[in-house]
């Protein structure tokens, strides 16, 4: 189970609890838009790594939201959140993340924005 979920034809694929080991929640809660950066710790570790992490951890050279690296490994946004959460865990990744208390009601053009944008599509 060296290849990453990507590398393998469709007709030969890993299931997500696989990769997660079962698990379907991360011990961190991550929001969507949480930055994460690769630590000194991760960049030394990558040799280490299954393929899915050390891709998670290359691509974190520059900071990725936890959206981005779910679409640029082409991984469940689940899946991956369970792997950052992981990472973050083991040291190999920080996180920063720009949200305030998740009682505080999102802004409301930011949201009217999106909308405008979605619509676009």
């Amino acid at each position: 189970m060296t290849e990453s979920l990507e590398e393998q034809s469709p007709s030969l694929r890993i299931r997500p609890y696989l990769v997660t080991g079962g698990r379907t929640r991360s011990s961190i809660d991550l929001p969507l838009e949480a930055l994460v950066l690769t630590t000194p710790e991760g960049q030394a570790a990558t040799g280490n790594m299954s393929s899915e992490r050390r891709r998670i951890t290359e691509l974190c050279g520059e900071r990725q939201s936890l959206a981005e690296i779910s679409a640029h490994t082409r991984i469940h946004l689940q899946v991956a959140k369970v792997l950052v959460g992981d990472l973050i865990s083991e040291g190999f990744l920080s996180t920063q993340s720009n949200s305030t208390s998740t009682s505080v009601r999102p802004d409301v053009q930011l949201l009217e924005r999106v909308l405008d944008g979605l619509q676009a599509l």
